[in-house]
């Protein structure tokens, strides 16, 4: 048996006709960028998120660009964040000038640990940038005290966390903004590029609705230096379709991620993801991600040099699931502050010690909605053959 990831045939498989039947719809219409779809998607996520305002354009990370604009941030400014998350989280804050700054994490759950975020803020600091990342939602009680209590933007970064919560209430609904990727793989994704976002300002919505379209808030008249960031027409209505499915498809990740829990729980050498959660916070499980806690059963493994990229019990353990059918994905091998790209900012190996180790320790495992048992259960055993060999 083979493992994806994740799988999108199979959620083809289930709501394929009603996509293709709003796809010919959008082409029948001549409408591609703008339109009816765009239009009622933006209307449906902003009812989703709790918030007064969504803007889509045309990426996750045009969504941080363009939230950071409209927020005046630019040259000379800092912004805090965390180095454990997709390279877009700070190539946006760089791409205006700014300049991140990367605060450790908490290595129960992987998030900005939220007793560094004060130590780090300057003179310079201009915003905070939390990062939900895997799905996890921050404690944005805090964060939003901290940011308040320090005169302090907040932009949510909610690439990997459609249909999470705190304390009942969906992110990308406390900061200033929040920022949403629609990339294929996420929990509600597009058949391409696609990005929101969220907030309940309405001068913040006119003015990145205006960036987004070449800083034109009408034809021909141009009042800021923008550039061309839609969504267009044909994605729009392919998320129309999901987004209605959205919270049970969570509901059903919810239960695989527990399977896995329950299932896995009594190997001590791997950690598993935070059980301390409380009602406060709600996971989307856009990843289920454990750590490789321990080298002991290396010697148990046989594989072959080109099997691994490195001598690190994680990349042993994810070459034997790969033999034996089980195909995982590691999110992030190399944290952002130690990325060739960021050597001019002066952090070197140790700079973010939690950081570090959990790059080297994390992978995660495949879950999608439409996993069934027997894929569920087939992962499970695998992993028990490895450590019981």
């Amino acid at each position: 048996m083979q493992i994806p990831p994740f799988s999108l045939e199979a959620q083809i498989s289930e709501i394929g006709e009603e996509i293709e039947e709003a796809l010919i719809k959008v082409f029948r219409s001549g409408k591609y960028i703008g339109g009816e779809e765009v239009t009622s998607f933006e209307k449906a996520f902003a009812l989703a998120t709790e918030t007064s305002y969504s803007v889509s354009c045309n990426s996750g990370t045009d969504a941080l660009i363009l939230a950071l604009r409209s927020l005046n941030i630019g040259q000379g400014d800092e912004v805090i964040t965390s180095s454990f998350s997709f390279f877009a989280t700070a190539e946006a804050i760089t791409s205006v000038g700014a300049r991140p700054v990367f605060v450790d994490i908490d290595p129960e759950n992987y998030l900005m640990d939220l007793d560094l975020i004060e130590k780090a803020i300057t003179s310079r600091t201009k915003a905070i940038l939390p990062v939900h990342l895997f799905g996890h939602p921050l404690n944005m009680d805090k964060i939003m005290a901290i940011a308040e209590g320090n005169n302090l933007k907040v932009i949510e970064d909610c690439a990997q966390a459609a249909g999470a919560h705190w304390r009942g209430k969906p992110v990308g609904s406390y900061g200033d903004v929040g920022c949403f990727s629609f990339f294929p793989t996420k929990n509600l994704g597009a058949a391409g590029d696609g990005g929101a976002i969220t907030t309940n300002d309405f001068y913040l919505a006119k003015t990145i609705r205006e960036l987004a379209i070449h800083g034109m808030p009408k034809r021909y008249f141009h009042t800021n230096i923008g550039y061309n960031s839609r969504l267009d027409s044909l994605q729009a209505a392919i998320l129309n379709v999901k987004l209605i499915r959205l919270n049970k498809w969570i509901e059903q990740r919810n239960e695989i991620a527990m399977n896995y829990r329950n299932k896995l729980s009594f190997f001590k050498t791997i950690r598993l993801p935070s059980n301390n959660l409380s009602n406060k916070a709600g996971h989307s499980w856009n990843q289920f991600v454990i750590r490789i806690m321990d080298n002991s059963f290396i010697q148990n493994i046989k594989t072959t040099s080109e099997d691994v990229s490195c001598n690190q019990n994680r990349d042993l353990f994810k070459a034997e699931l790969h033999r034996l059918g089980v195909n995982t994905i590691i999110y992030y091998p190399i944290p952002i502050h130690l990325q060739p790209a960021y050597k001019e900012l002066g952090y070197k190996e140790g700079s973010l010690p939690i950081t570090e180790k959990v790059c080297n320790e994390v992978i995660s495992l495949p879950i999608f909605p439409e996993m069934k048992s027997i894929q569920q259960s087939y992962v499970i055993d695998k992993i028990k053959e490895i450590f019981r060999k």
